[in-house]
C-alpha cells in the first residue's frame, strides 16, 4: 500500500498542467480516506443523486456534500464557495467526487481558484461512464471498484 505522500505525488504527476492539484483513482481516494484524517471527500453531485443513487461509505467527519449544480434544472450552485468553506479548510486535502468525473474536475479547479491548495479530482466518479446498454456502475467508478457505499 502506498503512503499518503506517494499517492498524492502520483496524483499530481497524473495531471500535469491542470489548474488543480491532481487526480486520484477511486481506490487511491479510499486509501487516502482510510489513512489520513486531514483528507476530506466532497461529493459535488446533487442532493437527489445522493438520495436516489447512494454515496460512499466514509466517516462522517471526512465526508461533505456541496452541490456543483442544483436539481432540478442544473443551474450552477451560487453558494458553492460558502458551502465548501463549511466542509473543508483551505489546507485540507480535498477529494472531489461526482457521477462520472466531469463536475468534480470543475469543482477542483474552482476550489483551487478559491485558495484551496490540495484540491483533487476523483477519476471515474461514483458511478462511472455508461456501458453499451446505458447502465452505470459497470464500467468504472467507486461502485465498480467494489469500494464501500451506502445505497439509496
Amino acid at each position: 500500500m502506498s503512503t499518503t505522500d506517494e499517492i498524492l505525488a502520483n496524483a499530481r504527476a497524473r495531471t500535469p498542467g491542470q489548474p488543480y492539484a491532481g487526480a486520484v483513482t477511486p481506490q487511491e481516494a479510499f486509501a487516502l480516506l482510510q489513512s489520513d484524517a486531514r483528507v476530506k471527500l466532497v461529493d459535488v453531485r446533487t442532493n437527489a443523486e445522493r438520495d436516489w443513487v447512494g454515496r460512499p461509505a466514509v466517516a462522517d467527519a471526512q465526508h461533505g456534500a456541496v452541490q456543483w449544480s442544483l436539481y432540478p434544472g442544473g443551474a450552477p450552485n451560487p453558494d458553492f464557495a460558502t458551502q465548501l468553506q463549511n466542509v473543508a479548510a483551505p489546507d485540507d486535502v480535498i477529494l472531489f467526487l461526482c457521477r462520472s468525473g466531469v463536475r468534480s474536475r470543475h469543482a477542483a479547479r474552482t476550489a483551487t481558484e478559491l485558495g484551496y491548495k490540495n484540491a483533487f479530482d476523483i477519476l471515474e466518479g461514483f458511478e462511472g461512464d455508461r456501458d453499451a446498454e446505458g447502465h452505470r456502475k459497470t464500467v468504472a467508478g467507486w461502485c465498480k471498484a467494489g469500494l464501500p457505499w451506502v445505497g439509496a
